[in-house]
């Protein structure tokens, strides 16, 4: 696994991103964190990948719905970097530019994850690839999520065409987040799903803290 790249952020913004897998509960967190940091009275822009664009929602559809049939894991690779690179240049950048808290419910870990490890593509190749369409710019935070896919999986009913990939690809896929994780830990916090909602947006709180150089972790939910 190669060395974590170079730091690229706007010098006024904050970037929090999301990870783990399906069902854990990423969204449900990034809302809690997001009513949180307005309560700081800071600009909060609230986002996800993939399809938080207009460009972005179609290939969205191209890669996650099933009537669209047999997709090569290359093709899908460089459909969730596009996504990715519009994402960043629409909607992230500008938003960091002008001093916003950015919270986005998955960023290039998933591709790092599902695409990578997942469909066991070369992890090197795809990170120089998921680099390369978002700038070199890595989160100031990343909270993972972490669970056992198959009860995350669980609790989705109708899956899209990576949900139903089969649980080898979920199980690398997760071992693939904790190794990220562990290879910098200091822009990471990883934290057990089914901790508790309330308990896990206080741990979340705790931690964003000091970025936005206020108290955290006792605000009530």
């Amino acid at each position: 696994m190669p060395p974590v790249p170079p730091q690229n952020t706007a010098p006024d913004g904050v970037f929090i991103v999301f990870e783990g897998g399906d069902g854990v509960g990423k969204s449900t967190q990034a809302r809690r964190l997001a009513d949180w940091v307005r309560q700081q009275g800071r600009e909060v822009v609230l986002t996800f990948q993939p399809g938080d664009t207009a460009i972005g929602a179609t290939l969205r559809d191209l890669v996650l719905n099933p009537t669209w049939g047999d997709v090569s894991p290359r093709a899908e690779a460089l459909m969730y970097a596009a996504d990715k690179a519009q994402h960043v240049h629409e909607v992230v950048m500008p938003a960091l530019r002008r001093g916003a808290v950015v919270i986005s419910d998955r960023y290039v870990d998933s591709m790092l994850a599902y695409q990578g490890a997942g469909r066991v593509l070369d992890p090197d190749r795809v990170e120089q690839i998921a680099r390369w369409a978002t700038d070199d710019l890595l989160p100031d935070l990343t909270v993972l999520l972490d669970l056992d896919p198959d009860r995350g999986l669980a609790t989705i009913r109708d899956k899209d065409r990576l949900e139903d990939a089969g649980a080898d690809l979920h199980l690398r896929a997760r071992q693939f987040f904790l190794d990220l994780a562990a290879r910098d830990p200091e822009h990471y916090l990883v934290l057990p799903a089914r901790t508790g909602v309330r308990k896990l947006a206080e741990l979340v709180r705790a931690r964003v803290a000091p970025l936005l150089s206020v108290p955290g972790g006792t605000v009530a939910p």
